[in-house]
This record gives C-alpha cells, sequence and structure tokens, in this order.
C-alpha cells in the first residue's frame, strides 16, 4: 500500500469559492487529502491542481450528482465538511419569493441531508468520522429581511442535533460551526442578485469583517480534535459585531 493509501481524506462542498475553498486549502495543508466538491468544474480542477487534491462537480441539490461524489470518494473518509449554501434574496415574508426560499431550503437543508446521507457509510468505515456543517448565527437568531436564510440556516442546525443524537453509538463526531459576518467574494453579492451595492452596504463602515481564512482555520482546528472530543459548535463573529443587530461600523 502506498502512502496515498493512508493520508486522510476529507470532502468539502462548495468548494468554489470563499469558506469552502479556503478550508479545503488548510486541510490539505494539515496533510488532508482534498475532495473539492463544487458545481463551477474550472474552479475546484484549478484548487485541487494547487493543493493536490480531487475535483468532483456535484449539485448537492441533485441525488445523482451526489451519489456520483460518493463513488469518486470510495468506502473511507475521514472528515465532511457540508459547507455548500447560500442566501438568495432579503426581502420581508409579507412579499417573500417562493423560489427563493424553496432554494435556499434545497442547498441549505436538502443537500446537506442527501450528501451526509451518500458519504456516511464511508465516513463509519473510517472508524472516527467528523461531520461538519457550516452553519449560520442566523441558524440561531431572527432579524429582519432573513426569513428564508433564517428558517434554512436553524433547519442546518436542527439537522445537526438530530444526526449527532441518530449517531451517538457510533464512530462519528457531528459538529456545526456558525459564523457570523464573513466578507467573501460572493456571499453577499450572491444574496442581492449581483447588486455590487448592496453587497457592500453590508460591510459598509465594519473595521475588519471576518474573512474566509478565518472560518477555514476555526474548522481546521474542530475536525483535528482527538476521537474523543467533539466541538458541539462553535459560533464565531468578528469582534466588531457583538450580535445580529448590534455592529460597530464607522462613521
Amino acid at each position: 500500500m502506498g502512502a496515498m493509501d493512508h493520508a486522510r481524506t476529507a470532502v468539502v462542498t462548495g468548494a468554489s469559492s470563499g469558506i469552502g475553498a479556503a478550508t479545503a486549502r488548510h486541510l490539505a495543508r494539515e496533510g488532508f487529502h482534498v475532495y473539492c466538491a463544487a458545481r463551477r468544474t474550472d474552479r475546484i480542477e484549478a484548487l485541487a491542481a494547487e493543493i493536490g487534491g480531487t475535483a468532483v462537480a456535484c449539485d448537492v441539490t441533485d441525488p445523482d450528482s451526489v451519489a456520483a461524489l460518493a463513488a469518486a470518494v470510495g468506502d473511507r473518509l475521514d472528515v465532511l465538511v457540508n459547507n455548500a449554501g447560500g442566501a438568495f434574496g432579503a426581502g420581508p415574508v409579507a412579499q417573500a419569493d417562493s423560489d427563493e426560499w424553496r432554494r435556499m431550503y434545497e442547498v441549505n437543508v436538502i443537500g446537506l441531508m442527501q450528501v451526509t446521507r451518500a458519504l456516511l457509510p464511508a465516513l463509519l468505515a473510517s472508524g472516527d468520522g467528523v461531520v461538519l456543517n457550516v452553519g449560520s448565527t442566523a441558524g440561531r437568531t431572527a432579524y429582519e429581511g432573513g426569513g428564508g436564510y433564517t428558517a434554512a440556516k436553524h433547519g442546518t442546525k436542527v439537522v445537526n442535533e438530530t444526526l449527532r443524537l441518530e449517531l451517538y453509538d457510533q464512530p462519528v463526531r457531528v459538529m456545526e460551526i456558525a459564523p457570523g459576518m464573513v466578507r467573501t467574494d460572493e456571499f453577499a453579492l450572491t444574496r442581492f442578485g449581483g447588486d455590487q451595492e448592496k453587497a457592500d452596504a453590508v460591510y459598509a463602515g465594519v473595521d475588519a469583517p471576518l474573512v474566509a481564512d478565518d472560518v477555514a482555520d476555526a474548522i481546521t482546528w474542530m475536525v483535528t480534535r482527538p476521537a474523543h472530543v467533539s466541538i458541539d459548535e462553535l459560533v464565531i463573529r468578528p469582534k466588531a459585531q457583538a450580535a445580529q443587530h448590534k455592529v460597530h461600523r464607522r462613521t
């Protein structure tokens, strides 16, 4: 057996940008062989080449695509980072777009479930698997204009809690990281349909929002604890954000 057979393996979904791409890089530095999963093949192929990982085109909302990811990974996996997610729209519930809400639920809850379900046998086979779900402080606190996203991320949190209860006697740990304000290339831009001005306003006057590397660093710490240590949930915010509604902004 070659050295590759013994390398720890990790799957990161949503690896084409932001927290996912940063997490793939951090895990690779820790010695993991990383399966970079996302829809945008050009991006994940470049990332996989950079970190010595494997690119797998995957839409987490498509069961056939998820089955192909499981087949690519094979029968053993050490770490799964369910990072694929996203917020679409910021309208009040009274003007909610049903399709945006469906998309958010599909990716943040159904997609997370499908990937976990497909990869769980490989995680159990490792003898010490870790499922780490990327939630959000939106999964803890409601705020105006966040209805569809807060509902979906509350869903992420509850799936995480349920999984831990159901797998308590199995060799797998179930964790959630819940980041607050993180400035990435795409998150706010996607939410506001490509409106750069609205996206920039989210971070206006905030000295130092978190960046993807901050979250990736925390994820890497979580998944590399000893086998008996489970970081059930970790809430991480920039110092400037005391709560969803209390953010220090320069005026």
